[in-house]
């Protein structure tokens, strides 16, 4: 099995791109209709260097991956089994996956950059050589309340973003024994709390297209489970402000695999940013189970603990649990080893068709089907 991984913003460089501009001229022409700038010219020679400017990032990386992805096809290649891509990669993820065309695809991408690009004013710092129980903890034991983990990129190697002061306040307490912090050059506190304004006008503005049902499975950034049938526009406004489950996705794919045929990764793109992630992230001890229901659209397999008789749809799953257990219930997660966790809201029901809720100490939301009560 393969799965082809895409880039996102971090991987761009000058000169990125070569011949492909020249080769898939076609794409390119319709690229810079719908920028109103050479895209070429920008990746490769970046005049005024704007490559790093996040309004022009996302597009650029945005076009050199489908490019790349094209190039791959047309070179022989089959397509893969499953797509992921990092953040900004997930749409060329989609893309792969056909939910949508390439010029479609660089038109949300446009909007997210611009939108992205005025998001209020926060900071954004990597933390390496700490776990994840390591670095929630040193922000809630700390009253950094208003930095969130924007990126789960390996077990050890995580982004904090939010308020600028807050996390440049955590720098002290991330620089202690092995555990480094380094601050990220970005214009705002992406994938966190600060990025809800523009989470939601995004929303909007995707309430404008279409999309198609994936033709490969899609790994969501917010779940790190398959895209669902009908989930595009909502798991794309969601990661604007959602954690980016990198690490957890990788792992699910990873489980997938059986011997003999083991989940074999290609990035695909500028770079090697998520190929040497991949060395840091571990294979599960137990492989994934839920596979081939996580791919049916439709409501989740109900909660084993539920009172009987069971309920089959999210909404009564979210009826349910909130008749039963209040804020602050102690849980564990069926799926992966988060340790004991803690819920921070009511259960909710998203996307018209899955029950989930929020825990104490993280940005993304937890099926409630993997929920268990302690």
């Amino acid at each position: 099995m393969k799965t082809f991984l895409f880039p996102g913003q971090g991987s761009q460089a000058k000169g990125m791109g070569g011949e492909l501009f020249d080769r898939f001229h076609s794409l390119t022409a319709k690229a810079d209709n719908i920028l109103g700038y050479s895209i070429k010219t920008l990746c490769l020679d970046n005049p005024e260097r704007k490559l790093n400017e996040t309004q022009f990032t996302q597009p650029a990386l945005y076009v050199v991956n489908a490019l790349s992805y094209f190039r791959k096809l047309e070179d022989g290649a089959a397509r893969p089994d499953y797509v992921a891509g990092h953040s900004l990669g997930e749409y060329n993820a989609l893309l792969a996956a056909e939910c949508f065309d390439f010029e479609t695809g660089l038109r949300l991408v446009k909007k997210r950059g611009e939108l992205m690009a005025k998001a209020p004013e926060g900071r954004m710092a990597a933390i390496m050589n700490a776990s994840r129980e390591q670095v929630e903890a040193i922000l809630r034991d700390n009253g950094l309340a208003n930095v969130d983990v924007a990126n789960y990129n390996t077990p050890k190697q995580m982004v904090i973003s939010g308020n600028a002061d807050e996390v440049q306040r955590a720098q002290s307490l991330f620089q202690q024994g092995e555990t480094m912090y380094f601050p990220l050059n970005t214009s705002g506190a992406f994938h966190s709390r600060l990025m809800l304004a523009a989470s939601e006008e995004f929303r909007t503005f995707l309430n404008g297209f279409r999309f198609a049902a994936p033709t490969i499975p899609v790994i969501a950034n917010t779940t790190a489970r398959p895209y669902r049938d009908g989930e595009v526009a909502a798991n794309l406004a969601a990661q604007l402000a959602g954690s980016v489950l990198w690490s957890d996705g990788i792992q699910y794919l990873m489980g997938l695999g059986v011997s003999g045929d083991e989940m074999v990764f290609e990035e695909i793109g500028h770079g090697e940013v998520l190929t040497k992630m991949l060395r840091h992230i571990p294979k599960p001890s137990m492989p994934s189970i839920r596979e081939d229901r996580e791919l049916q659209p439709g409501p989740s397999e109900p909660v084993r603990t539920a009172p009987q008789p069971v309920p089959q749809n999210a909404e009564d799953i979210v009826r349910a649990w909130n008749a039963r257990y209040p804020i602050g219930t102690r849980v564990r997660c069926s799926q992966h080893d988060y340790g004991d966790l803690e819920t921070r809201t009511e259960a909710i029901t998203l996307f018209g068709h899955r029950a989930a809720i929020y825990m104490k100490g993280y940005n993304g939301y937890f099926d409630l089907t993997e929920i268990v009560p302690i």
